[in-house]
């Protein structure tokens, strides 16, 4: 007698099988039908609870880094391998830290107080006051927030908070309210960035319910990070401007007085030759020709520095402006249909082919158990 162990099925019984529980779901198309008409009822609601969002695309290309020397080469390997050289050039704010700077508090707390106006432009209002009092939520977050709801009203309230923002010094720590912190959570969400490594192109996508908000707000964002970065790559530059004017001044002053000195003593000692007339006349003119050496040399160290700023001044070409959206980007309703209708059938076929037989397994266990007690 053959060993039936390990005998599989063959390719006609799994068919067989196959075909059997397509005709049980074919018994049953009302069922499914049913199901699927509610997953339609259930998407149409949610699709229909989220509010529309509209988002907006800017995308900058920055000058890239003319003194890098003999990097360079070595920055473009490193880019073509996938790799950002951050230390090229010895600049600290690379291009592919721009997504984390954006997300920064110092970078995000001036943008609350960016003027926002409506799209028929009768309301004007600040980004702040639009995170706080015109984003709209699906009714389920009153739900979902309750619990964090009941917990912050239970709490003792912190009447010191004044909506300022704070910091301890020049260079210490920002302080800010649980309101601000709210606020920055979410412009964050409705703030993203990109970067493409190879050609560090930066990609700022900012999506509001609001089109004309979600454009003002891009365009801001996009400024603000030219400022930033502006800011930063000629902050030694500034430094030395402003230190060279300093020195430039101060020879001007002293070349000026030196040069009235001498003006003055020519003009009270007209026509007298002694020799120490004549020797304080040579000494006021020397002290006189330095100064003007010195401030003819200042004079071309503050226009070197000046050269020097424009050159360290960062050049952002703007490939794709902010453009005030036409079409809403979220929620992509027939994706939720077609979602909520897929899980509706799965859902059926699961109840028709493995809930209900085992149901009615379990059905019949227990009412042999009952019959054998009985007997």
């Amino acid at each position: 007698m053959e060993n039936n162990e390990g005998y599989n099925p063959s390719e006609e019984e799994k068919e067989i099988d196959l075909l059997d529980l397509f005709r049980k779901l074919l018994k049953r198309k009302k069922t499914i039908g049913i199901w699927c008409l509610v997953g339609l009822v259930l998407g149409l609601v949610i699709a229909f609870s989220i509010p529309r969002e509209y988002t907006t695309s800017i995308t900058l290309a920055p000058e890239s880094n003319g003194n890098q020397g003999s990097s360079s080469g070595l920055g473009a390997l490193a880019a073509m391998a996938g790799v950002g050289n951050t230390a090229a050039g010895g600049d600290a704010v690379s291009p592919q830290l721009y997504p984390d700077l954006l997300k920064s508090v110092p970078f995000s707390i001036p943008l609350l107080d960016i003027p926002l106006t409506d799209k028929e432009g009768k309301r004007q209002f600040t980004l702040g006051e639009y995170l706080e009092n015109d984003m709209r939520s699906p009714w389920w977050s009153v739900i979902t927030g309750a619990p964090g709801m009941i917990i912050s009203a239970l709490k003792p309230s912190n009447d010191s908070d004044d909506g300022t923002v704070e910091r301890e010094g020049a260079n210490g720590p920002i302080i800010i309210t649980k309101d601000q912190d709210n606020l920055l959570k979410t412009l964050n969400s409705c703030l993203t960035a990109s970067v493409d490594i190879k050609t560090s192109v930066i990609s700022i996508n900012v999506r509001m319910q609001d089109p004309m908000v979600s454009a003002i707000v891009a365009d801001s964002v996009a400024n603000r990070l030219k400022e930033y970065i502006a800011d930063y790559r000629t902050n030694k530059a500034r430094q030395d401007l402003e230190y060279v004017e300093k020195l430039n001044n101060e020879a001007r002053e002293t070349y000026y007085n030196a040069q009235q000195k001498y003006a003055n003593y020519l003009d009270t000692h007209q026509g007298i030759v002694l020799y120490s007339a004549q020797t304080m006349r040579d000494r006021l003119e020397n002290e006189a020709t330095l100064a003007f050496n010195v401030f003819n040399q200042t004079s071309q160290q503050l226009q070197m520095a000046k050269a020097k700023v424009q050159e360290e001044t960062p050049v952002f070409a703007t490939i794709e402006p902010a453009v005030v959206p036409l079409k809403p980007s979220a929620p992509r309703k027939v994706l939720i249909l077609a979602g909520f209708i897929f899980l509706a059938f799965v859902g059926a076929c699961a109840w028709i082919l493995f809930i209900e037989p085992l149901k009615a397994q379990l059905k019949e266990e227990d009412e042999k158990e009952k019959k054998t007690e009985g007997n």
